[in-house]
């Protein structure tokens, strides 16, 4: 059994605590979904799946190099919306905006060392969103699911900086999953 694992940006205070207030919100909606625990939001630069451990050593230092002289990202809230699309939403999300260049060319070079460790390369350009839910049977009621939508599409802010990737193992559990720092690269 291998270590599934993934690399991502903890959000700053500030974005944090407006993804948990907008998070709550929803979930009071009556929106039928898998929340994910706001504590649990962050942006997934690349998903590794399932790592030998061995060849963690050899991971961190891949990303190391990839990391060489990237410094923080700037970045705020922005809009909210839906996976594939409003006719069969799989989730919804929220966005970020900002640094999107940058980001898009890390999560590049973040993945091409990682195609030696058999993760799989995504092709579809670089999309940065933190997934606030996942619906696992279709939506009931799209009109409210609808009215939530533009209710939050034009949100922005509060801005913050993404100073810290993370290495995250995640074990899923019976409350959930559970994600643990493996290990991080602070930018300067």
């Amino acid at each position: 059994m291998g270590i599934r694992s993934f690399l991502a940006f903890e959000l700053p205070p500030d974005i944090k605590n407006e993804v948990a207030r907008i998070s709550t919100s929803l979930q009071k909606s009556g929106l039928d979904a898998g929340w994910v625990k706001p504590a649990n939001i962050h942006l997934t630069m690349v998903f590794l799946g399932d790592m030998e451990g061995r060849d963690m050593p050899a991971i961190i230092s891949s990303i190391d190099n990839a990391m060489e002289d990237t410094i923080p990202f700037e970045t705020g809230l922005s809009g909210m919306g839906l996976f594939p699309d409003i006719r069969r939403p799989r989730v919804i999300w929220l966005g970020l905006n900002g640094d999107m260049e940058r980001l898009s060319a890390l999560r590049d070079r973040l993945q091409a060392p990682l195609e030696l460790f058999g993760v799989e390369q995504e092709k579809r350009p670089f999309t940065p969103h933190l997934t606030l839910a996942r619906f696992r049977r279709g939506v009931k009621d799209a009109t409210l699911l609808k009215r939530l939508i533009d209710k939050y599409s034009d949100i922005t802010g509060p801005d913050g900086r993404l100073d810290e990737l993370v290495l995250f193992k995640s074990e899923l559990r019976q409350g959930g999953s559970v994600y643990t720092k493996i290990h991080t690269w602070p930018l300067a």
